[in-house]
């Protein structure tokens, strides 16, 4: 079975946008994975199809209302549907080439792309919704989160890249950011490419590239270094 994604948003017309386009525009075409989105005001009571309020105890913005979610999240997923129930949210976990590949290997996910200020905690409790961040950012909602987590996911499932050599070097599958890249011509504006790489000496490439992994990861991201070398450590 292919990777089903169902996305419940209050703008299903942002959707497939980029996942139209390139990789996964053509895996969409190929059927390896499959989109449907569902308008969350289908599911309101009342005739100007509302599905917010107030915040309760007051406060700027509205929230999403729990039994409006709620029946949106039930139309969706089948009974013993198995793909897990993902909400877009800044206070989430943060997302990871790690969860990308979890997800990847998996059936799909149903996505609740939030708006306004939140949603309803009760909702998020009673469908166990696993609450994920792309970033310590505020978007205007859950809908381009949602889109990035796709792109990263849907890249990494079978047929959908034609070298996965190319996503097994690539930034963070190390525990390392992606060593430089350099392509023709040999010479740029009185830069050259550096001479290791034009050697033929397989060892000393990938050592060279080994090196400047290691150098940008401290330089850029010393979180990762850290993690990078306590694990280098847990090995020793």
């Amino acid at each position: 079975m292919p990777f089903k994604t169902t996305i419940l948003t209050l703008y299903p017309d942002m959707f497939p946008g980029p996942l139209g386009q390139s990789l996964s525009g053509r895996a969409l075409a190929k059927g390896l994975w499959q989109l449907e989105t569902s308008q969350i005001r289908d599911f309101a009571t009342d005739k100007h199809r509302s599905v917010d309020d107030t915040p309760a105890g007051g406060g700027a913005g509205m929230v999403l209302r729990a039994d409006i979610l709620a029946k949106a999240i039930d139309a969706a997923a089948t009974e013993h549907d198995p793909r897990p129930t993902l909400l877009m949210s800044p206070r989430g976990t943060p997302f990871t080439q790690e969860r990308a590949h979890e997800l990847a290997s998996g059936p799909g996910a149903i996505i609740v792309c939030g708006r306004f200020e939140g949603v309803d905690q009760r909702v998020i409790d009673s469908r166990q919704l696993e609450e994920i961040s792309v970033g310590d950012y505020i978007l205007s909602g859950g809908e381009i989160a949602a889109i990035t987590m796709l792109d990263a996911i849907i890249r990494l499932l079978p047929g959908v890249m034609g070298n996965m050599e190319s996503a097994e070097t690539e930034s963070f599958e190390t525990g390392l950011l992606e060593h430089p890249h350099f392509t023709r011509p040999a010479e740029f504006e009185g830069m050259a490419i550096p001479e290791v790489l034009t050697s033929g000496n397989h060892r000393k490439i990938h050592e060279w590239r080994m090196a400047e992994a290691e150098r940008l990861t401290r330089e850029r991201r010393p979180d990762l270094w850290d993690a990078y070398m306590a694990d280098e450590d847990d090995v020793d």
